[in-house]
């Protein structure tokens, strides 16, 4: 059985050191600087700028309808709070399947002033051609097979892919041309576990799972899927660690009533002012 290794691997040190020692990766998404700082709080490894977003954010019901400028502001707000761990940018749909001319024009964006560490795009085949292009400029690129978000139009599209031998053997193949090409580390989204532990096992760089079951190098979440934020059908590979929506409404319910029954502010959150000054502000006035 053969193993692919790949020439780009030194793109991301710290992940393909963790690889190498066996350590599980973490990664998260983020998408502002709150979550950003989170993230680097709760010490992950690396954070991803999905382009998820376009959901979690912006309230649509696809990837696909992000622009690379709303992607590239959230992208610096997470960037000004994770300063120590690598940012990996989603490059939007749109804005590298064309050429490989606009894939690492489209890059660079993502990449000038330290922005991001390196870039991820979907799919191999067509795409083989863009992944060269931007790793031949420098830029380190994270490579992402299986369920292929952008390639969903609408929000019942998103299965999991691979249960069949034909899709399961071509997404292994993908895997390894995209490792070939030189990709940094690779996503896995959404197929049979056994699928992504036998892709796991020959390809050379990490592999990181979501939905892709145990046997990946890391797993890779949702921010606002994780802290129960989001809304909807939650994915069955997602494990919720809080309630974040629910609990917030409540907050802010509890801060309602307690302004319309006057019990906010209370005098601890108020500023006060010596009484004289204050006599002396009404005799000006009179």
């Amino acid at each position: 059985m053969s193993r692919v290794a790949a020439s780009g691997t030194a793109g991301l040190p710290t992940l393909a050191g963790a690889r190498a020692r066996g350590t599980p990766i973490v990664m998260l998404t983020a998408y502002d600087h709150p979550s950003g700082r989170v993230a680097a709080e709760a010490g992950v490894d690396v954070v991803l700028v999905g382009d998820s977003a376009a959901m979690t954010v912006l309230g649509h019901t696809t990837t696909r309808a992000i622009t690379l400028d709303e992607l590239l502001m959230l992208t610096r707000a997470v960037r000004r709070a994770v300063t120590s761990i690598p940012v990996v940018g989603d490059l939007p749909f749109g804005t590298y399947e064309e050429s490989d001319a606009l894939a690492v024009a489209t890059a660079r964006r993502f990449m000038e002033g330290g922005l991001c560490d390196a870039v991820k795009l979907e799919g191999a085949r067509d795409m083989l051609p863009r992944v060269r292009a931007i790793i031949d400029a420098g830029m380190p690129v994270v490579g992402h097979v299986g369920l292929l978000p952008q390639s969903v139009t609408s929000s019942d599209g998103y299965r999991a892919q691979g249960r069949d031998a034909d899709q399961a053997v071509q997404i292994i193949r993908d895997a390894e041309a995209l490792a070939a090409a030189g990709c940094s580390a690779l996503v896995v989204e959404a197929v049979p576990a056994e699928v992504a532990s036998l892709l796991s096992s020959r390809v050379e760089v990490p592999v990181i799972g979501i939905g892709a079951g145990a046997s990946t190098h890391g797993q890779v979440l949702v921010y606002h899927d994780l802290l129960g934020l989001g809304e909807g059908r939650v994915a069955r590979f997602v494990r919720q660690y809080a309630h974040g929506h629910r609990d917030q409404v409540e907050a802010v319910r509890r801060w309602a009533d307690d302004v319309r029954t006057g019990r906010f502010p209370a005098g601890a959150e108020t500023y006060g002012i010596a009484a004289e000054v204050m006599a002396e502000v009404h005799a000006r006035l009179d």
